[in-house]
């Protein structure tokens, strides 16, 4: 039986997987990570990093960061506690949705996660007081193929659900896509 239900998204290889829940009078249960049934939707590589945070305030906002090639990964990424409103942005080149966003709300109670490809910057902002998020990445963090866009940058466009409560300066130095920027 399929642990996961997927929901496409509009842009082509990001997608909602959200976790079948089993439930009792003892409590609940639910399969976080599956390499066969995730592996079917393109996490194929194995997990080489798995990274916690931990954002204390509604409104703050994380992101939206990215690696390059030969570092790009995949991120699977789960909300434990709380509730955020996660995003991932095409940075693809020559992709027909280049530079689109899409958002979705992740829960500790709704139970989905988003599976996002390489090639998608990725940040999210907090809904909620005390958000735990986990991340699953496909490579581990290479600080030199580190790249980021401004989480307020106009070619991208996020319409953030709320106003920013806290940022931290490093993503606030973030710049805007240069005007020539191709994608990765």
């Amino acid at each position: 039986m399929a642990q996961f239900k997927v929901s496409s998204t509009p842009i082509a290889g990001l997608a909602v997987v959200e976790r079948r829940r089993l439930e009792d009078r003892r409590g609940a249960f639910s399969r976080l990570y599956c390499a066969e049934e995730l592996g079917a939707l393109g996490l194929r590589l194995p997990i080489a990093q798995i990274n916690h945070s931990f954002t204390r305030r509604r409104g703050a906002v994380r992101g939206l960061h990215y690696q390059r090639p030969p570092h790009a990964e995949d991120k699977f990424v789960s909300c434990l506690r709380g509730e955020v409103f996660d995003v991932a942005v095409d940075l693809r080149r020559g992709s027909a949705t280049f530079l689109k966003w899409h958002g979705e709300r992740l829960s500790a109670a709704n139970g989905r996660s988003l599976l996002i490809p390489q090639g998608f910057a990725h940040g999210f902002q907090a809904l909620t007081d005390d958000c735990e998020l986990l991340y699953l990445h496909t490579r581990a963090y290479a600080p030199e193929a580190e790249g980021a866009v401004h989480v307020r940058d106009p070619a991208v466009g996020v319409e953030w659900p709320l106003p920013f409560t806290d940022i931290s300066e490093r993503d606030a130095g973030h710049g805007e896509l240069a005007p020539d920027f191709a994608g990765l």
